[in-house]
């Protein structure tokens, strides 16, 4: 691909430069001429290397500092990639409809061949779901997760509902303490691990198939970003959730009952889908102010959301 983007950008796409970078993209938007994402891999000698946060930034600042970002829309530092730089968009859902087509390659790729199936004989839509993350550009291995992304959002709670059913019935399976022990650790949640598992396993938007781990985000375009907005500092409130429907969207929008805030914005995937409409939260974030003056919470405003959380208060047992 050359020079252009077709059709859209979307948020869990991959783009990838000529100097062997590879980014996933974090927004819908083109700012600036430019597209909105994070570095993950870099090509080196022995092949594709992942690349934490840190390293990211610090490798970018050492070798390519005009990939450095500020975006003034969304008020945070990232990464951005000229149009003209971009030599390949890797899109989910072309991934999925073409590993749907040929035979698998490699364990991953068979066991995401064997879930697409799955899920079609009880109904799900192909068209409307794609995968992201390592088995999307390749750089997965034998113990790579499935990545699984839904662009409508009654396709997705149809998943959720048959996630659970399928459980139930034992062609999928719940994920194991270790698989959990390893989740919460690779989080770093700022919860119990109690509290952490607890939320996740009322989601139904992960589980096992073939032993392999798998989860499900939700990516419809429904939520509307507020456009700029200012920073007043880290909160914690304590607030009941009074609208749900956005709960497990990227990001996610929980409406809330505070006196002056108006719901609680998450872009983290710990506490997406972390709360229901009824439930009592405490929830910490950074204090956003829009142009239009509404208040919101934001979870996960950094990349770690380090001492951010979404948590149920008295969670029934």
């Amino acid at each position: 691909m050359k020079n252009t983007i077709d059709p859209l950008v979307y948020p869990k796409d991959f783009i990838e430069t000529g100097e062997g970078l590879l980014f996933a993209v974090v927004a819908p938007d083109i700012e600036n001429g430019k597209v909105l994402c994070f570095l993950r891999y870099v090509l080196e000698a022995s092949g594709w290397k992942k690349y934490s946060t840190a390293a990211a930034n610090a490798f970018l600042q050492a070798h390519h500092p005009e990939y450095l970002h500020f975006s003034t829309r969304l008020a945070a530092h990232l990464h951005a990639v000229a149009i003209q730089n971009i030599i390949r968009h890797h899109q989910p859902r072309q991934r999925l409809q073409a590993l749907m087509r040929t035979a698998p390659d490699d364990s991953v790729e068979h066991d995401a061949y064997q879930l697409g199936q799955l899920l079609q004989v009880h109904g799900v839509n192909l068209l409307a779901l794609g995968i992201t993350g390592s088995l999307l550009v390749n750089t997965h291995n034998p113990a790579s997760d499935i990545d699984l992304v839904c662009y409508d959002r009654t396709v997705f709670q149809h998943c959720r509902a048959l996630i659970g059913e399928l459980i139930q019935q034992g062609q999928l399976d719940r994920l194991t303490d270790t698989d959990w022990q390893e989740a919460y650790q690779r989080r770093a949640a700022e919860l119990s691990y109690a509290e952490y598992v607890w939320h996740e396993q009322r989601k139904y938007n992960k589980a096992l198939v073939n032993g392999r781990k798998f989860d499900l985000s939700l990516l419809d375009g429904s939520t509307v970003e507020d456009g700029s907005c200012s920073k007043h500092g880290a909160v914690t409130v304590q607030c009941q959730i009074v609208d749900d429907r956005y709960g497990f969207d990227y990001p996610a929008r929980f409406g809330i009952d505070h006196p002056t805030i108006a719901s609680v914005i998450c872009f983290t995937a710990t506490y997406i889908g972390q709360a229901f409409t009824g439930e009592t939260v405490e929830v910490s974030g950074m204090l956003e102010q829009t142009a239009t003056g509404l208040q919101r919470i934001v979870v996960g405003s950094s990349r770690e959301a380090k001492g951010d959380y979404i948590k149920v208060k008295n969670p029934a047992s």
